[in-house]
């Protein structure tokens, strides 16, 4: 029988009015072919207000600023992503043992990142930056650890540097027409996340 896990997902939002809520779900559905068709360089705030046929005053209430297209596209796919950790089959999801399910979310994170990457980078936000702290990862890591190797993993500090040397070199350095093909890329990083996966697990 399977353990049921809890990440920290993102709290869920007041009550919208109905109309409210469907100008929420236009809009991502709206910016979500515009994405696909244009690139995520060309979507701006008035260019999705015309598409979808709303003011700019609503798009700009429902997101802020333009990075806030993207953190609200990819927040959307984070979900669909945590999803998978809390449920699918294993070894990342349950019921495989922790080492297992540490080396296999990193994997699975890595090719998410980078499926995602033009997305994610366009959705971070100088101004307003997201802690690693408040990370979901960070979460799921720190429970794998604490279960695998549980003396190196009390201080959390451990689960914050893992979480930042799988998730940093993809959001900081990596950029979208990387030469080497996203593939290679996953694959080098993805080797060296299991050796360190192993050595941390002994």
């Amino acid at each position: 029988m399977r353990t049921v896990e809890h990440l920290p997902l993102p709290q869920p939002r007041r009550e919208e009015r109905a109309d409210a809520a469907r100008n929420r779900a236009h809009l991502l559905c709206v910016a979500r072919r515009m994405v696909a068709e244009l690139g995520v360089e060309k979507v701006t705030m008035d260019g999705l207000a015309d598409r979808a046929g709303l003011g700019k005053g609503t798009v700009f209430r429902r997101f802020r600023t333009r990075a806030g297209i993207f953190h609200a596209l990819f927040d959307e796919e984070e979900k669909r992503f945590q999803e998978r950790v809390l449920s699918g089959p294993p070894p990342l999801g349950p019921g495989a043992p922790a080492a297992a399910r540490l080396a296999a979310f990193g994997l699975a994170r890595l090719e998410f990142l980078v499926e995602h990457l033009a997305l994610v980078r366009a959705g971070l936000d100088t101004g307003q930056p997201k802690p690693l702290q408040h990370s979901p990862s960070l979460f799921h890591v720190q429970m794998l650890l604490s279960e695998a190797a549980p003396a190196a993993a009390a201080s959390g500090t451990l689960a914050l540097q893992l979480v930042a040397a799988l998730e940093g070199p993809i959001l900081l350095y990596l950029h979208p027409a990387e030469q080497a093909g996203p593939g290679l890329v996953v694959a080098d990083l993805g080797a060296s996340w299991c050796d360190l996966v192993e050595r941390v697990c002994g």
